[in-house]
């Protein structure tokens, strides 16, 4: 397929406003790294949670979305909604308390929360692993996406796609640091949101389509419709449904939802003006990311199945792109419908969803290897505008790096269940790290290889076992089942982090709780004034309480807004009335739990 020039104009145009957003914050961005990595830590909700939607709605989430519908139906969306409980708990309970903290990082908070040589042997493997290799293979990922659909859209080869896109979006990352990469961001969400629109409308209107009626009527996308799975078929209702909501969101490390917060969305709670900022911002993002977006990707992927029943379809209908042409590529396929000029608009979109996501990881991960790795073990001494130079060049090493990843891999839903089974089992312990004093660096050690040795094992060395193959939502139960009863038994084995380490956090964190009142115990036997923490007010029962109506109300609107496009009128009235009622018990809720302020009830006891 061929853009007019119209179309390379206005992808040319985005392309160049990128870049003078990097240029016109540079001078600011590289006055210390607190301005590079966190933006002085002095963001609006409303800059912060759009960034963190714009990062999220990367290239390969749409073709993920196709993947799932085109193989599993719309139901097997449920292994990233079922994500949802993760991202409304770390609203509602661990926001607050990472804005407390005081770090730059996710990372600089095990030195925070441990202590001795196993805490700073964590701080800089994580910084390595979580900033640079894991790092690099959700860039990979995401660059694999755009390799498919400019393949698809523009005819360039994948060392083409990876050099143009790295190029732009490498240059204004390393000039605009963080501040950058947010001022963008709220461009390119916008951007990127007009284009699925634009998409799913010139999808529906496909003559093999006849347009939404067309669509739902269609012997081949009838069966795969349905929101919730076929609970007659237990493996399916199993494998998408009941695992992920019961097992997959607490237990599993995946960037973006990560138990307990972490990542990048940690990074943007660090840079929030204050703790009500922090926890308006990852609401926003949670509510926009699982009932805005989905459903243009879905109708462009149920389309799809219509037009390019097989993978053998979209291999012959797009010969450059058939070393890569799987499932995934469902999507982009349908964007080569779109007529000229909508079509520039629609590949600026992709454009700006591709360049959002590689410039938050880019940033993100940067800041792990400055100031969790280079900075605290390298040369402590550094000033800042080394730290600033060095931050700049390792963005510069990532993208590289990643690029040549993106060349090797083939379909993003396998590497998004790779991602998952490597962090199968690490997420309890991230919930309970903040609220049970007992676990130490020596858990967060264990999870971590128990974890990895496991993703190992399934595979490369169970197929060569001759045992029986289990599935992917098997895999995920050994994982965390493993990796749980291993991180528990090295917990007890090992010695506990140091008493006045415990204190330390708890007076920057004030998690409270009875997870803490051995501290407060030993506190009151060396006769020690630990006042508010014994007094601190516990959020956590208000927290999960609106943790649960906003999940209520953010899953109320998707399902309302499927029903209503399926034309269910009745269904459809019923939940967006509990979608509304949900919302506004949360809110009611929400500012209940605002009002629990410890430092002033403790002010007015004195």
């Amino acid at each position: 397929m061929i853009l007019a020039p119209i179309d390379w104009a206005i992808i040319g145009a985005y392309l160049l406003f990128s870049l003078l957003i990097g240029v016109w914050v540079m001078r600011k961005a590289g006055k210390n790294s607190e301005q590079f990595f966190a933006a002085g830590k002095n963001m609006p909700w409303w800059l912060l949670g759009i960034s963190m939607v714009a990062t999220t709605f990367s290239t390969d989430t749409p073709n993920l979305v196709a993947n799932i519908v085109r193989t599993d139906g719309v139901s097997g969306n449920w292994v990233w909604w079922a994500f949802l409980l993760t991202g409304m708990l770390t609203v509602f309970v661990y926001a607050n308390l990472w804005k407390r903290s005081g770090v730059l990082t996710d990372v600089e908070f095990y030195e925070l929360r441990y202590s001795g040589k196993m805490a700073a042997f964590l701080r800089g493997f994580r910084a390595v692993y979580l900033g640079f290799i894991f790092n690099v293979v959700v860039m990979a990922t995401v660059s694999l996406a755009a390799i498919k659909i400019s393949g698809v859209l523009m005819g360039l080869s994948p060392v083409e796609t990876v050099v143009i896109g790295g190029l732009v979006t490498v240059i204004y990352s390393s000039l605009g640091g963080l501040r950058g990469v947010l001022l963008t961001d709220f461009f390119q969400f916008f951007l990127a949101l007009g284009g699925s629109l634009i998409a799913a409308y010139v999808a529906l209107n496909h003559p093999e389509v006849g347009g939404l009626s067309g669509l739902l009527e269609h012997k081949e996308v009838v069966g795969k419709l349905n929101i919730l799975p076929d609970f007659s078929d237990p493996s399916q209702a199993i494998g998408i449904f009941i695992i992920p909501l019961v097992i997959q969101w607490w237990s599993v490390y995946y960037p973006g939802a990560e138990p307990g917060g972490g990542g990048y969305i940690a990074q943007r709670m660090f840079a929030a003006k204050d703790e009500n900022n922090s926890i308006a911002a990852v609401f926003f993002f949670n509510a926009a990311h699982y009932a805005l977006r989905p459903w243009p990707w879905i109708i462009v992927g149920l389309c799809s199945i219509i037009v390019f029943p097989e993978v053998a379809d979209l291999k012959e209908a797009f010969p450059n792109a058939s070393g890569v042409a799987d499932h995934d590529m469902g999507y982009p396929a349908m964007l080569t419908f779109i007529p000229t000029g909508w079509l520039g608009l629609v590949v600026a979109s992709l454009t700006a969803a591709y360049m959002s996501t590689i410039s938050t990881h880019l940033n993100w991960g940067s800041s792990y290897l400055v100031n969790d790795f280079y900075k605290r073990f390298v040369r402590p001494e550094s000033s800042e505008k080394e730290l600033v130079t060095v931050g700049r060049i390792s963005t510069v090493i990532l993208m590289i790096v990643a690029g040549a990843l993106a060349l090797l891999l083939q379909n993003a839903l396998d590497s998004f269940q790779i991602i998952l089974q490597i962090g199968a089992g690490t997420g309890l312990l991230f919930i309970l790290r903040w609220f049970w004093w007992r676990i130490n660096a020596g858990s967060e050690i264990a999870a971590m290889f128990i974890a990895f040795a496991v993703a190992l094992y399934f595979q490369f060395g169970h197929p060569h076992t001759g045992l029986p193959e289990v599935t992917g939502w098997q895999e995920l139960i050994i994982g965390v089942i493993v990796t749980t009863i291993g991180w528990l038994s090295v917990t007890f084995m090992t010695r506990p982090t140091d008493y006045k380490t415990l204190v330390k956090f708890c007076e920057a964190a004030r998690p409270g709780g009875p997870g803490w009142q051995n501290v407060i115990n030993r506190a009151k036997e060396k006769g020690e004034d630990l006042e508010p923490l014994e007094d601190e007010a516990w959020r956590v029962p208000q927290g999960l309480l609106c943790m649960v109506l906003g999940c209520i109300a953010v899953y109320g609107a998707l399902f309302a807004t499927g029903y209503w496009i399926y034309g269910k009128w009745i269904l459809a009235s019923v939940i967006t009335v509990v979608s509304v009622i949900a919302s506004m018990l949360l809110y009611k809720a929400w500012r209940k739990l605002i009002r629990i302020r410890p430092d002033e009830e403790l002010f007015e006891k004195e």
